[in-house]
This record gives C-alpha cells, structure tokens and sequence, in this order.
C-alpha cells in the first residue's frame, strides 16, 4: 500500500505565530485563534475530521459493494470534539454523521451496514482510544 505525506510548517510563539499545513494539492493557513477560537483558517482538529469523513465514505461505498447495493451518494461529516482535560488540549470524541442514498436496501440492513464500517474503516481504527459515534440515516430517493 501507499505511504501518504503531509507537512506542516510553524513560526513564531504559540499564540501569536501562525503556521501552514500542506497535503497534495490543498494548502491551509492556522493559527492559535484557528484552532482554539473563531479565527480564519484551519487546524489539525478539522483536517483530522476530513480524512475521517473521507475514509467512512469510501469504506460504506466498498462495504455497501460487497453486499450487493450500489450507493448513489454518500455525504458524511466528523465533529471533533476538542477539550481541556486536566489543563491539556484532548481530543476526546468523534461524531461522524452520514447520510446516504443507496437503492433498494432496507435501513435495517443499512445500519447495520454503517455501523460496521465505523469500527473498521483504517482512519477509526487508527483514532480506536478515542469515543466515535454514528449518526446514519438511508435518503429516499
């Protein structure tokens, strides 16, 4: 398999510098009001939360494929949830939200489906020691 690269770049104090963060072709600007305020810009929390939505989509597409049903389309989105426990920044839980339009399949099947996929797409599985939940609803067409 592939070996995937990112950089990030960071000058100044915490507080008041400002860094970059570079994967393939998107580039972003964060700063300490990024991530831990309202500022403009990104931050590791939020990229974090787009290569988890990215990966559940993909795996609930394959896994839907390998039980017969051909999703039309697959919108998913990560909450990460950032805290201070303990006077230290903590990611302390994930709340992916899907929702899907996939013809002919129960949502019994469906559910049971997506839950499955979010124990085992590879970006939980490496996230497994922090809470991930899963909210996924089946669109009518």
């Amino acid at each position: 398999m592939a070996t995937r690269n990112a950089d990030a770049v960071w000058t100044g104090t915490l507080k008041e510098g400002k860094g970059t963060m570079k994967f393939g072709t998107y580039e972003g600007a964060y700063t300490w009001s990024s991530r831990f305020e309202d500022g403009q810009g990104t931050n590791p929390e939020e990229l974090l939360g787009a290569a988890h939505a990215g990966c559940y989509s993909m795996a609930l597409s394959s896994n839907l494929g390998k039980n017969g049903f051909t999703p039309k389309s697959i919108h998913t989105q990560a909450q990460v949830t950032l805290e201070v426990i303990d006077g230290k920044s903590r990611i302390t839980k994930i709340h992916l939200r899907t929702e899907a339009m996939v013809p002919e399949i129960s949502d019994e099947k469906f559910q049971e489906i997506a839950a499955a996929v979010k124990e085992s797409c590879p970006v939980s599985t490496a996230l497994a020691s922090t809470p991930i939940t899963l909210s996924a609803q089946l669109l009518n067409e």
